[in-house]
């Protein structure tokens, strides 16, 4: 996270509309096309996005509240076809505040006709990165205190230059990384404004942070111990933290407790870490916290970390993003050699994680994929 590279996009003309559907099930990222492209030629088909499996993310969310604009929308069974004459303003309620659909939204209703509200909308510090992008691009954005967003539409955006904010997702899994292996990790460009909640559980657990010259630095303070976990929308503790967290509670002392609320299939992972020696006892009960959406839904949501347990080096094959790296932070830990399989995962959300785990003391090397 040290270095940054500069990249300037533009697109005086959009030469193929439509998406390829080689990106259908790769990452969700092709979705956000949706909006921009609408409003530059008119239509567009975008493959329906896929990523990791650790539930059902629909993009239903996305879909109703750009009809609700004024888009025509035809499902097809790989890709989504999307015709407009010209959007114009609405009043969105999200069912959920869904980072992707708010991202979604905003891209169309900056330049849509009329003033679009969107309510219960999520308000993750990328949302607020991506609104301070448009404003600078001339669009008209404000975040209320309830988790409204107001947009006035506008004629045209120009040019900006903009710095995005560092991805706290990464920084959290390095700290956890320092903490787990009882070493120090300065982690550059990580912002504290922006990781509180998973600072404050860090420290509980028996980490410590400390604010530096150039980000924050992770230490461990005392023994590990047990903690209760809850993962929720922002101001919460980010899902994408959980899987870190979960590794380090295996060497903590005592019983956690970690209860997932975003996604219903997210603790797969944790039976290869029950492998390693790891021991974690999956429950369908809202354990812990207050019940959520998938109470008496029959999903394993919820956890019981019991620890701490010594890891052993494992044979693994990585399921999905989040949990490759918490596969990585095992094998640092564990005694013996550990051998990951399925390393492409990692590699869609870390950029250069080998060379960056080998920076701070990891032996670790790669080997060329079997035909």
């Amino acid at each position: 996270m040290a270095g940054r590279a500069h990249l300037r996009v533009a697109t005086p003309t959009v030469v193929n509309p439509s998406l390829s559907e080689a990106y259908s099930g790769v990452n969700r990222i092709p979705i956000l096309m949706m909006g921009p492209l609408l409003h530059r030629v008119g239509e567009t088909v975008v493959p329906l996005p896929g990523g990791c499996k650790i539930g059902k993310r629909p993009v239903d969310f996305h879909l109703s509240g750009l009809r609700a604009m004024g888009a025509e929308i035809t499902e097809q069974l790989r890709s989504v076809r999307v015709k407009s004459l010209g959007l114009k303003a609405a009043h969105v309620e999200l069912p959920f505040p869904s980072v992707g659909a708010t991202e979604n939204l905003l891209l169309a209703a900056v330049l849509a006709q009329g003033t679009t509200v969107i309510s219960n909308a999520a308000v993750e510090p990328e949302i607020i990165d991506l609104i301070m992008f448009l404003q600078q691009m001339g669009a008209l954005v404000d975040v209320r205190v309830d988790r409204t967003i107001v947009v006035q539409g506008v004629a045209r955006l120009r040019g900006a230059r903009h710095a995005p904010i560092p991805d706290r997702i990464e920084a959290a899994s390095f700290a956890a990384a320092a903490v787990a292996t009882n070493g120090r990790v300065e982690v550059v460009g990580a912002v504290q404004e922006h990781m509180t909640t998973f600072l404050n559980h860090l420290r509980k657990l028996g980490g410590e942070f400390e604010v530096t010259d150039r980000g924050l630095a992770f230490h461990r303070a005392r023994d590990l111990s047990a903690v209760h976990v809850q993962t929720d929308v922002h101001p919460g503790c980010m899902t994408d933290w959980q899987q870190p967290l979960t590794v380090l509670l295996t060497q903590a002392n005592g019983a956690s407790v970690i209860h997932e609320t975003i996604y219903e299939d997210r603790f797969g992972y944790t039976r290869q870490l029950a492998e390693m020696g790891a021991n974690v006892i999956l429950s369908t009960d809202c354990l812990g916290g207050k019940p959520c959406h998938f109470a008496s839904r029959d999903f394993e949501h919820s956890a019981v970390v019991l620890g701490s347990t010594p890891l052993t080096g494992g044979d693994l094959e990585i399921p999905d993003l989040r949990a490759g790296f918490a596969y990585l932070l095992a094998a640092l830990i564990a005694e013996g050699d550990s051998t990951i399989r399925g390393t492409r995962y990692v590699e869609r959300g870390y950029e250069d994680p080998v060379r960056k785990l080998a920076s701070i003391g990891a032996q670790i090397q790669t080997t060329p994929a079997a035909p």
